[in-house]
């Protein structure tokens, strides 16, 4: 859609000429639904402003009008949602830069998340430099060609689309020509220098320690969908540097005063921004209501661009250069006078302009009776400066204190940091020769800091000698005529006001930090950098002190909002927290499995035949298993190489049972428990040779078991001889369960005796199939006769698929993990981490006869002998039967402590335990559950409520082994 083309109509604020724009093309847009356009350059708000609209959005709480109020980050109030090509939300229309193909519309206070996958890429770099330059104004840039012509590494950041901060635009001269022809003479050189990383629209949004800085960079926002696919949206850069100049500049301060939230109401120097920058007017009619010199800069320029305005000063006396500047170009300037309000409904119509009063905010409700005589302005543009605050957040953040300097009304660096200086506005500094002498200086001791030999260095630039400055008005408030604060706004994107600050005094609250927090002034997307220091101010007043008594609040990352995703980079979704896959995956797959994430892994949850849900999948699944014969990929079980000499010492040490005593071919069960006596994990051990076991944890343990196995090892008991190493992914394991079993295992390996007498329960036998060494382990984990079979992953597709052809005549089933839940609950075999939650010991689950009693020690031991572990009333493993035969019981749900067929009484309702596992069983034919009950064994046979969905559901109280509690089905 882009085209040749001059300013039209449809940008009636455009100016003919002027700004940093390319005029030369259009760049269409849709704000709102309406059909807007602009050109390469302009931000958002820049274009709206061009076509006269003004209001952008709508305040959080309140829903009133919202328009532009600052030219970039600090705005408080143009919050946007983008919508194409990839919705975005909460971001600010004076930060957008404006491309073909955009489409936005206004939030009210909060945005929305995309409801589809972004295709974007994020990535990140690293950086190291000897010195990182943030902020590429007058000091930044002296700064960086300081450091660049000295032979250092130089990294300069700026957040804007291009180098020059405050010269951009302006009518300044460096060495007797354009300020903007300076910049770019300066940005050729520091590019032709190899050792120099020059980032622009690059936000540096925090300062950590040892000269470690994080910014993000927009790569694509200004190419929009010509961006190419290759590039990332956004860049964060880690930037490693031995020092930081920081020359970040200066916020321009509102003053708060009633209905002062309207749109059409701008910080003074974000309209000489407009003007300059994008060739925009804000307005036909301005009202420039100032407490300091800076804003006859906009009123003077503004006027010559053909703007009628009226200025309102607060001050008696306004320097007589000012005052002849604006007399000639038919300025009227109003001075000892505030703005005290505003009319218009979407758009300021009118300024409330009267004498100034005496004295500040003192009460909530006190009526201010000096104010009197008030005249209504006409007006379209009501531009405020209260003053300016330097922006020392990353100084701040650096841990650097703050001082208070009446003379500029402003919040400064009071002392000088080993590792970062502060140079230009953002030190206080406001001319232009001062803010390139200190950019150099600051250059100068970061090279010293850093071992760099510096010669003589280059003259500055020529510029012209500041003028003089009167001293500002520290005015925060203006008082409300008649005493309601509640329109008085210091925060437009909490709504919060006057009031609320006023309140909160009177709640007992001094520090601005908890009145931050009772207020939410300053917690939202702009962090305070125009609420902030006026609340300090206020406050002051409210205390009766001032802002140097007050302080303010803790500056800390991020400077500006960065998107979760921009930080994530490319560590999401696999690429964040892997998928891991089995061997067998790709089987999976084509049989339709669904799927359960379980530590990291992938794991067939079930698997669905035409127009089964999961329910009806599971019992299918369970009925084969118990009924023929089924197979499950529990290849994800952790398996752990332990080896040596004192590899049975160390065992026992670390398992409540005893493993040393175990016999070459054989499998036994163990759990493992914290120092506590809580049970950590569990699992089967095999031996494998006189110093050799393999130990096989829970899938999600398997990491855990080798960190806390390697911990004793390295640090408690490093004199034992053992090695440990994770072979989880080397091989595969498939257990093969059920009746028909047997067959199964016996057919595929026809050399092994796979009779009770040949191959007992918990024994292990190798083999080879085709020549592939295949371990076979008695093992179930269901009740069931049952094989588990290990083979190395190389091997182990082939190995499965020889396993389900062999059983096609016993109509073998695979199975997932749901079904094996069930399957093992109905042994009562607990899941560790869900039938248990780091308080239940052994003995809770009434498995006492895994702790041993002939072991002299073991990592638990002596916390059994705690009265508390002994305790009758404890939580215990037990098994819960609905007596309605179809309520599945939420798992979580509470049991409570009240008799069958009463009513809950008030809360706080004693509850005595809580459902661990639940499911519906194919083999009981209606839904059971596990349970931690106190004192549970005792109760069995007794009846408990549990509240479900609003109603009471009676249980009966069971042992947790509900199938084949005898054991004969184990060998089948």
């Amino acid at each position: 859609m882009s085209t040749t083309t001059q300013a039209t109509s449809a940008a009636p604020f455009r100016t003919s000429a002027g700004g940093r724009i390319d005029r030369s093309r259009t760049l269409e847009f849709t704000f709102g639904g309406q059909t807007l356009s602009g050109h390469p350059g302009d931000t958002l708000a820049s274009a709206l402003l061009a076509s006269g609209r003004h209001q952008v959005a709508t305040s959080i709480k309140l829903g009133r009008p919202r328009g532009v109020g600052a030219a970039w980050a600090e705005d408080p109030s143009s919050l946007v949602q983008v919508e194409e090509p990839f919705p975005e939300p909460m971001l600010l229309a004076s930060t957008v830069e404006l491309y073909d193909g955009l489409v936005a519309d206004g939030l009210p206070g909060q945005g929305r998340l995309a409801d589809l996958a972004d295709s974007a890429r994020y990535d990140a770099r690293h950086l190291h430099v000897d010195v990182l330059v943030v902020g590429a104004g007058p000091a930044g840039l002296q700064a960086a060609l300081t450091a660049s012509r000295a032979g250092a590494r130089v990294a300069l950041v700026d957040e804007q689309s291009e180098a020059g901060g405050a010269l951009l635009g302006t009518g300044e001269e460096v060495d007797g020509g354009p300020a903007v022809a300076w910049v770019e003479a300066a940005v050729a050189e520091l590019a032709a220098d190899p050792e120099v990383t020059h980032l622009q629209r690059t936000t540096v949004f925090g300062v950590y320690d040892d000269g470690f800085a994080l910014a993000v960079e927009r790569r694509t926002d200004h190419l929009g969908l010509e961006a190419p696919e290759h590039l990332s949206r956004q860049r964060v850069w880690r930037v490693r540097s031995r020092r930081t100049v920081v020359a970040t500049g200066a916020h321009e301060r509102p003053v708060v005063f009633t209905d002062n939230d309207r749109p059409g109401t701008m910080l003074a120097g974000s309209a000489r921004t407009f003007l300059h920058r994008y060739g925009v007017l804000a307005g036909e009619r301005a009202v420039v209501f100032t407490t300091n010199d800076s804003a006859y800069l906009t009123a003077t320029e503004l006027a010559d661009a053909g703007v009628d305005v009226t200025v309102v000063d607060t001050r008696a006396q306004v320097p007589p250069s000012w005052q002849v500047a604006c007399a000639s170009r038919g300025i009227v300037v109003r001075t000892g006078s505030v703005v005290s309000g505003t009319r218009g409904e979407q758009r300021v119509t009118h300024a409330l302009v009267g004498p100034r009063p005496e004295g500040g905010v003192t009460a909530p409700g006190a009526a201010v009776a000096d104010v009197v005589e008030r005249e209504d302005l006409p007006c379209d543009l009501l531009l405020v400066s209260g003053g300016w605050n330097p922006a020392v957040h990353l100084y701040s953040q650096a841990r650097g204190q703050l001082r208070f300097d009446e003379a500029l009304g402003a919040f400064l660096p009071a002392q000088q940091l080993p590792d970062l200086a502060v140079a230009g506005s953002a030190a206080g500094t406001f001319d232009l020769p001062g803010c390139l002498r200190q950019g150099q200086e600051a250059a100068l001791a970061a090279l010293a800091g850093v071992g760099v030999e510096v010669g003589e260095p280059a003259p500055l630039p020529q510029t012209a000698a500041p003028a003089p400055v009167s001293a500002p008005d520290l005015m925060w408030v203006v008082p409300a005529v008649d005493g309601d604060t509640t329109r008085q706004f210091v925060d437009l994107q909490r709504d919060a006001t006057v009031a609320d600050v006023q309140r909160a005094v009177g709640a007992g609250l001094r520090s601005p930090e908890h009145v931050k927090r009772y207020t939410t002034i300053g917690t939202a997307h702009d962090q305070g950098k125009t609420s902030g220091i006026v609340t300090s101010g206020l406050l002051g007043e409210l205390l009766g002190s001032g802002p140097q008594d007050v302080g303010t609040t803790t500056f800390r990352p991020p400077y500006t909002p960065v998107a979760f995703a921009t930080l994530a980079g490319r560590s999401r979704g696999s690429l964040f927290d892997p998928e891991r896959t089995t061997a067998v995956h790709d089987w999976h797959v084509a049989h339709g499995a669904q799927w359960e994430d379980v530590g990291q892994w992938k794991r067939p949850r079930h698997y669905p035949q035409a127009g089964e849900d999961m329910e009806a999948a599971v019992l299918r699944e369970c009925a084969a298993v118990r009924g023929g014969v089924g197979i499950l990929d529990g290849s994800t079980l952790g398996k752990i190489d332990v080896q040596g000499a004192d590899a049975g010492e160390l065992l026992d040490r670390l398992y409540t049972n005893l493993m040393s005593s175990l016999k070459v071919g054989r499998v036994r069960y163990g759990v493992m428990c914290g120092p506590d006596g809580m049970v950590l994990d569990d699992g089967v051990v095999l031996r494998l040779a006189q110093d050799r076991w393999m130990v096989m944890t829970t899938t999600g343990g398997a990491a855990k078991v080798l960190e806390w196995m390697e911990e004793w090892l390295q640090t408690e008991w490093p004199h034992l001889r053992v090695h440990l190493a994770s072979v989880t992914e080397q091989w595969a394991a498939f257990p093969v369960v059920g009746p028909r079993s047997r067959d199964v295992v016996g057919a595929v390996f026809p050399g092994v005796d796979v009779s009770n007498d040949a191959f007992g329960f918990m024994t292990w036998q190798e083999t080879t199939l085709d020549d592939v060494p295949v371990r076979l382990a008695r093992i179930s984990f269901s009740g069931e006769l049952a094989w588990e079979v290990h083979v190395g992953s190389w091997y182990a597709a082939e190995v499965w698929e020889r396993l389900v052809a062999a059983g096609q005549p016993y109509g073998i089933t695979p199975y997932g993990t749901e079904t094996m839940h069930v399957l093992r609950a109905e042994k009562g075999y607990p899941i560790i981490g869900q039938d248990t939650d780091g308080t239940v010991t052994p003995q809770d689950l009434g498995m006492n006869w895994v702790v041993s009693k002939k072991k002299a020690d073991f990592v638990g031991k002596r916390s059994f002998a705690r009265a508390e572990n002994a305790r009758p009333d404890r939580k215990q493993l037990v098994g819960l039967l609905p007596t309605d035969r179809e309520t599945v019981l939420p798992e979580g749900s509470q049991v409570v402590d009240v008799a069958a067929g009463e009513e809950l009484p008030a809360p706080p309702v004693p509850m005595v335990g809580h459902v661990t596992s639940s499911y519906r069983s194919a083999y009981l034919e209606r839904p059971f559950a596990l349970a931690l009950l106190k004192g549970g064994r005792e109760r069995v046979g007794e009846t408990v409520v549990l509240p479900v969905a609003g109603r009471l559901v009676t249980a009966e109280v069971t042992s947790p082994v509900l199938v084949d509690p005898e054991g004969a089905r184990r060998d089948g």
